[in-house]
């Protein structure tokens, strides 16, 4: 088995990396910076979303599956609808429509439950949530999806399929999780009492073991499957657990969210407030159906991700 990795520099990329070398398999690595990579795992440089034809072909050439992690996330910025597109739409399908003619087994996309689901709306999700994307990013994972399974479709195939992720933690997370871990290594009092938001989150070791499974299990694969740690956490909960973690004192305060929001807008924090109070609860069901287990101990390791950090 021989199995390409994009975006294997990446901050899930690399930890498939490792768990597939672990696991036996032979591997190739793209990256955009293959510099970074060890020498003995063929790295090369990813393709652009624009490379010729013939780029995408000698990418998967001679490999038996695709773990597409490559793409733009939602913590640029600065990036346009253009740049998203670029990255998350153009090149997966480039590199779908390569690895169906050619790869011999499953193709699995990496995607985020923001391509079904804004930031600040509350549901809950599974492969039957109708996609409502409401970002740029999102937007151009829900296109990706749609253009790798039609990639794959094309060719006649049915051996591809979308994982979708809830927000990821582990050393070197950013967006929003990074942010909460910045603000609760602090001694100052925080008003977590007004944020009544539940959500899902998943370790990067859950999403590894699932793309794993998704790649080895006997059944056939379904189009789309999402991913979650269970049960899902208060965000109240994960500011605490953070604090755990470095030693600070708990000092969280119950303020009514109705002095909290002018404030956040003053600040300019208002989109992140938003969505720090919305309950987003992620079904992994499917997923755990087929045989995947789960991460029950979120709490406790958002404490371990904090102490490690400090020290």
């Amino acid at each position: 088995m021989k199995v390409l990795v994009t975006g294997a520099t990446g901050f899930i990329g690399r930890l498939v990396a490792r768990h597939l070398r672990q696991a036996g398999a032979e591997l190739r690595l793209a990256s955009r910076h293959p510099e970074r990579l060890g020498s003995g795992d063929g790295a090369v440089r990813m393709p652009n979303f624009d490379a010729p034809a013939a780029a995408f072909l000698a990418l998967t050439r001679d490999v038996t599956h695709v773990v597409h992690c490559a793409g733009l996330n939602n913590d640029q910025g600065n990036a346009t609808e253009a740049d998203y597109r670029a990255a998350n739409v153009e090149l997966s399908a480039r590199l779908a429509h390569a690895a169906a003619a050619q790869a011999s087994g499953r193709f699995i996309h990496l995607s985020s439950i923001r391509a079904v689901i804004g930031a600040r709306v509350s549901a809950t999700i599974d492969e039957n949530t109708l996609p409502a994307p409401q970002c740029a990013y999102g937007r151009s994972k829900r296109d990706g999806e749609i253009r790798v399974l039609d990639a794959y479709a094309s060719h006649g195939r049915s051996d591809a399929a979308v994982l979708r992720l809830p927000p990821v933690y582990g050393s070197g997370m950013k967006g929003n999780l990074a942010t909460l871990m910045r603000l609760a290594d602090t001694a100052l009092p925080l008003p977590t009492g007004a944020l009544t938001g539940i959500r899902s989150l998943m370790s990067t070791e859950a999403a590894v073991r699932a793309v794993s499974h998704l790649l080895g299990h006997s059944g056939s694969l379904r189009p789309i499957y999402v991913g979650a740690d269970v049960p899902p956490v208060a965000v109240a909960a994960i500011i605490a657990a953070f604090r755990g973690g470095f030693g600070r004192p708990m000092r969280l305060m119950t303020v009514p969210a109705g002095l909290i929001r002018p404030a956040a807008s003053v600040l300019g924090r208002r989109a992140f407030w938003d969505s720090l109070t919305a309950t987003q609860i992620c079904d992994p069901a499917l997923l755990v159906s087929e045989g995947w287990t789960p991460e029950t101990d979120t709490l406790e390791r958002l404490t371990e991700l904090a102490r490690l950090s400090r020290s």
